[in-house]
């Protein structure tokens, strides 16, 4: 036994030891392919990484892919909600939800034959798995559309503030904005982004109107919808920009406020579930437990012996 036990460390370290020395080497090549390439070697050939032959292959069958007209608008709106501006964007969802469908099915199918399961359950659970990956790539995106939207509520407070200050100090709204976006790129990068492509809207020839519709359409929030209106509204009647964002600030503070309320009115409901299932055996345990043995222990050698 203590000879296989020394044989089989032997062969740990040196297999650990010829990896190492592997790396070290490969370390030293390349340092001198890098220095080599430096002095005026041919350089390799550019090859393309495996994300990019990924994503092509991924673009691919999106073009080939049948899409229904009537679906382009919505989903081109929801996919720039979820920060995808690219034009090719669609092909790509489109090819996204082909290739994941493929896979779930595929997935499915090997189970199904490794499992020798009856031909119901096997076309059962692939047609399932197929449903499973096409609505899966939606539902990502769903999701990454109600996270920014999140961010960009979140976010939406403090950029009034801040606009509010730079009003009052003189800048004009156009000049407010690309200040905003400027300044809390850092914090709120999402909003900060959304701004800028409306001052280059703006740059670009767009009226202000409708360049700050494009704004509310683009995030989706209803909250920025409300400022949008109060904006044009103000710009149109010519009364306090100043005024405005601050009643503006001030209603979404009370309303984030509310909001905070109602989760926190909400919680205790939402406790009786988890203390139900999960504390309450625990404590029926510790508390009647140490009874019911001394109940058990006690009680029933009397009981049998009357």
């Amino acid at each position: 036994m203590l000879e296989l036990l020394t044989g089989v460390i032997f062969v740990v370290v040196g297999a650990a030891t010829a990896l190492v020395s592997l790396r070290v080497f490969n370390w030293r090549s390349r340092a001198v392919d890098r220095i080599a390439a430096r002095g005026g070697a041919t350089v390799s050939p550019f090859l393309p990484s495996p994300s990019l032959i990924w994503r092509e292959m991924v673009h691919r069958i999106g073009a080939i892919v049948p899409a229904s007209p009537k679906d382009l608008p919505l989903l081109r709106r929801r996919l720039i909600r979820a920060s995808f501006r690219d034009p090719d964007a669609v092909r790509f969802f489109h090819g996204c939800r082909a290739v994941s469908t493929l896979m779930f099915t595929v997935a499915a199918a090997i189970w199904g034959l490794n499992s020798y399961s009856a031909l119901d359950n096997f076309l059962m659970v692939t047609g399932a798995a197929a449903a499973t990956g096409y609505i899966a790539p939606m539902q990502a995106l769903v999701f990454l559309i109600r996270r920014r939207k999140h961010r960009i509520e979140k976010g939406l407070p403090n950029a009034l503030d801040l606009m509010v200050v730079c009003v009052e100090s003189g800048l004009g709204l156009d000049q407010t904005t690309i200040q905003v976006a400027k300044e809390l790129q850092q914090s709120y990068p999402e909003f900060c982004d959304e701004l800028s492509v409306m001052n280059l809207e703006m740059r670009a020839g767009k009226k202000r109107a409708e360049a700050l519709h494009n704004l509310a359409d683009r995030t989706g929030v209803e909250e920025l919808r409300k400022l949008v209106a109060v904006l044009i509204q103000t710009d149109r009647f010519g009364t306090s920009i100043a005024q405005s964002l601050r009643g503006h600030s001030d209603y979404l503070r009370v309303l984030t406020r509310q909001r905070a309320e109602e989760k926190a009115a909400k919680l205790a409901v939402k406790l009786v579930f988890p203390i139900f299932f999960c504390i309450l055996p625990s404590l029926f345990v510790v508390t009647i437990g140490p009874v019911m043995t001394r109940l058990v222990r006690d009680l029933l050698p009397m009981i049998e012996n009357m």
